[in-house]
């Protein structure tokens, strides 16, 4: 994996109508479509019609899987959906979510967000006991435990399946009459609940609820179970070991602007840490760009706290996404021009201040200060809105060896020098944590290696 960005996650949504007449799979292509950011490279919809669950799922965009009559012929009332961006298990439709299987007691479907971090060992207990998988990916082995507990109950099967798996998940699941969302003892992934008269919502992010017009209720706490049927919406609590650490990168990057996560305005916090690198690095210039899409709103807040005007410098071919993969290095490089191209009458003769949310290899970066120099910018400066990036993520999100990391190998001084950069500076993380209004409930294993919980030990300093 060689690409300059951390990579997304994947995107889940849930819906119940309570009404049995009514269909959810239009609801749930919408929220897809709204969650499409968090990954392109698979898209599913399993409904729940009466207990018995029809899954339709393939390779490639929302758009490309629902085509023709596909949503028509998805019938029921109850539904979970889910876009797919691997970060274990190989690609594919095989691969690709929601999981549906069969148990004595009904079909199962289970749709997931993260990456757990004992995955292997409890695929290793579960085939030594027989179990035969089809996946490569860890949301088997959860379909698996759940399945093996449930001659204890649902909740009792959910709970036992929690104290076993460790990592960082959000899940919705489907199962006889009822819809029922989970979220890690640590809150790492996202998921939020949503209202629309007496139907109940779930969503990785709060636009999949604002695209089926639903109303934000509140997010899922961390270690929560919440299981919705007919009788509305009922809580459990999962008491043990439960600690608030949700993804700081959510902010940063991977959210769209317009979500609200944990109580917190993704734009709000991403203008704020332009408002605060302002403070922290300012610089003489004539012109504050920012990299499309994630570091428009800093590059906004950047110009307002500084005083120097704030101008489109970049222009986002927005027909290439977030998957645009070039099959070597020094076409990865040169890909960066065919997905952003400078705005010359922005640039040129100017001091530039370019605002980006993070730099993880430095490739990326490197490219954007040669494109800017040759579309005539007399300086650029850089500045980052996440401190360097020095530690690698095992929670979900697709992240290069640490070896990779440009920030865990040079300081900024020499990082600068590679990227041919005039000046480069990164928001502090005391800064940081001003820009989401001083919360510390954030996982910022990434810039500090203080994981939330013990990581794979032979690849921790790879």
């Amino acid at each position: 994996m060689m690409n300059d960005k951390f990579r997304d996650e994947c995107g889940i949504m849930g819906v119940y109508r309570k009404a049995l007449e009514n269909n959810c799979a239009s609801y749930i292509y919408y929220g897809l479509f709204a969650l499409q950011h968090r990954g392109q490279e698979s898209a599913g919809i399993a409904v729940n019609k009466e207990g018995k669950i029809t899954t339709h799922k393939e390779v490639g965009l929302v758009s490309d899987a629902f085509k023709g009559n596909v949503l028509k012929q998805l019938k029921g009332n109850i539904g979970i959906g889910h876009v797919r961006y691997s970060t274990s298990g190989e690609d594919g439709v095989t691969n690709a979510q929601p999981l549906t299987v069969n148990h004595s007691t009904g079909q199962i479907a289970l749709a997931h967000n993260g990456n757990l971090v004992n995955d292997k060992a409890l695929r290793n207990m579960l085939e030594d006991s027989g179990v035969v998988f089809q996946t490569t990916i860890d949301t088997e082995v959860m379909v698996n435990i759940l399945a093996r507990g449930l001659r204890h109950g649902m909740i009792e099967a959910i709970q036992r399946m929690v104290e076993i798996i460790k990592g960082a998940y959000a899940l919705v699941i489907t199962i006889g009459d009822k819809l029922v969302g989970v979220r890690d003892p640590y809150g790492l992934r996202p998921l939020c609940i949503g209202k629309k008269d007496d139907d109940y919502f779930l969503a990785s992010e709060s636009c999949a609820l604002d695209a089926a017009g639903a109303e934000l209720v509140r997010d899922v706490e961390p270690g929560e179970i919440v299981v919705i049927d007919e009788n509305g919406l009922t809580s459990y609590g999962q008491n043990n070991w439960v600690k608030k650490k949700s993804c700081i990168f959510e902010i940063i990057y991977f959210a769209r602007p317009d979500s609200i996560m944990d109580e917190i305005s993704v734009y709000t916090a991403r203008h704020k840490a332009g408002e605060i690198l302002a403070k922290e690095s300012p610089v003489d210039a004539d012109v504050v760009i920012g990299v499309p899409d994630s570091g428009i709103a800093a590059a906004i807040g950047y110009a307002e706290a500084s005083g120097i005007p704030y101008g489109v410098g970049l222009i986002k071919n927005k027909y290439i996404g977030r998957t645009f993969i070039q099959p070597n290095q020094k076409l990865r490089e040169e890909g960066v021009r065919i997905k952003l191209n400078p705005l010359k009458e922005t640039i040129k003769d100017k001091r530039v201040v370019i605002i980006d949310d993070s730099i993880v290899r430095g490739t990326t970066s490197k490219r954007l200060v040669e494109i800017l120099k040759k579309a005539g910018a007399k300086e650029v400066h850089f500045r980052v809105t996440s401190p360097p990036v020095a530690y690698s993520c095992y929670f979900g999100i697709d992240t290069p060896r640490r070896k990779y990391l440009i920030g865990s190998r040079k300081s900024v001084d020499e990082i600068r020098e590679i990227l041919g950069a005039d000046s480069l500076a990164y928001i502090s993380l005391d800064g940081l944590t001003e820009s989401v209004g001083g919360k510390t409930h954030f996982c910022r294993a990434c810039f500090d290696g203080e994981y939330p919980m013990e990581v794979p030990v032979l690849s921790a300093n790879e």
